[in-house]
Order: structure tokens, then sequence, then C-alpha cells
């Protein structure tokens, strides 16, 4: 028989209602969509609030996930299954997972990856890198966002890439001080970093390990996010 005085573990209770919390945002956000495709917007003001919306529930339900994939790295009860894969796979997936986000918001996406490119990685954590970041470009760009996968030095370095503002110079000095457990602390997370540079990390080979790296330029003029996984 439990003990009614033992302590809570509040962890444990926090992320249960987070699992709880994703799966009823996920039902939101598939309604959302549904509701998207029976009827399309009218005009410009309904293609606006549509694309809010949509947005605004990815975006919780990106968050969601990536906290209770902390809480299971943290917990070391997170499995990282790494296998050879396909690039093409995870990027299509993740473009078309995204597509009416994309559409309504009137923004061109350009892929560029060899069909036959492939690498070992966890597919469903880099998945959720992937989709994170681009998630985070459709808010911030202005038009155009630029998706590409290439080997350089050893690694595979897949880059997303947009012409907006770009990324804070505080950011570009050393994005992995941004990702620190006394940032997210401290309330300033920058989450979908912190949770991108934890996943590259689980990715080693030898004496390397996966990393992501902070640009502004490149041929869009923005923001350029790039995860290297050696």
């Amino acid at each position: 028989m439990a003990d009614n005085n033992d302590p809570i573990d509040f962890s444990l209770v926090i992320a249960s209602s987070v699992h709880d919390m994703k799966n009823s945002v996920g039902m939101l956000l598939a309604t959302v969509e549904g509701v998207m495709q029976d009827t399309p917007p009218e005009n410009e003001e309904q293609a606006k609030r549509f694309n809010t919306l949509h947005y605004e529930a990815s975006r919780i339900n990106s968050e969601l996930i990536q906290l209770l994939t902390i809480y299971r790295m943290q917990n070391q009860f997170l499995p990282v299954s790494i296998d050879q894969h396909f690039v093409i796979d995870i990027l299509e997936d993740q473009v078309a997972r995204n597509h009416l986000l994309l559409e309504t918001g009137g923004i061109e996406l350009a892929l560029d990856c060899h069909e036959n490119l492939h690498w070992y990685y966890d597919d469903d954590l880099m998945g959720s890198v992937v989709h994170n970041i681009l998630v985070n470009c459709i808010r911030y760009t202005k038009s155009r966002i630029a998706i590409s996968a290439t080997i350089e030095d050893d690694c595979l370095v897949i880059t997303i890439a947009d012409n907006g503002p770009g990324y804070p110079d505080h950011m570009l000095e050393n994005p992995s001080n941004m990702v620190e457990d006394a940032e997210v602390s401290q309330g300033n997370t920058h989450l979908g970093l912190y949770f991108a540079e934890r996943i590259a990390a689980r990715h080693k080979q030898k004496n390397r390990h996966g990393y992501i790296k902070l640009e502004n330029g490149g041929a869009l003029g923005g923001g350029i996010f790039k995860v290297v996984i050696p």
C-alpha cells in the first residue's frame, strides 16, 4: 500500500501532463488542417487567420514534444536508434507535414538533396529537429525557404535558410551558450535550439559529436541554421 506521505515526483506529473497535452494539441492540429482543406480561405484576411491558427497549434505541439524528449533524455530513458536512412526522405516528410503552413503563408520552398544521399542517424529525432526549425523559419521568413543536405568533412550537414531578418548577433556569437541549462532555467529558453543541440550531440562517431551552427546571409540573405552529424 502506498504511503500517502511520500513526496510527489513533480517532474513525473509534469511529464505525464505534457504527454496528455501533446496528444490533445495533436488532435486540434489535425482538426485545423481538416477545416483548412474542407473550407479553403476565401480572401487574404481569412488566409492570415488560418495560417496563424495553424502555426500556433503546430508550434505548441512541437514544443511539447521537445519538452517530453528532453525530460526523457535527462532521465536516461530516451532510446537513440541510429540506422542508415536516405536523407531526402526525412526532408520531404517534414516539408509535406508543413505544406499547409507553407501554402497559406505564400512561402516558396526549395529543396536540394540528392536522392541517393544516405547517412546514419535517428530518423525520428532528426525529423523533430528539422520540423522545429522549418516551423520557426515559416514564422520569420518574408517569402522563401531553402533546405539542403550535403556531406562536408565526413559529416552530414542539413541546412535550412530563409530570407527573413536573420539571427540576432548575440545568438551568432555562441549558439551553444544559448542552449545551456542555465538559460533554460531563466525563462529565456530558446527551447528549439536547446533541443536541436541536445539531439545533435547524441549522434557520435569515434571522438566527434554532432552540433548546430547559426549564420546569417547566404543566397537568401536571412538566417541559416545548420545541423552537423558525424
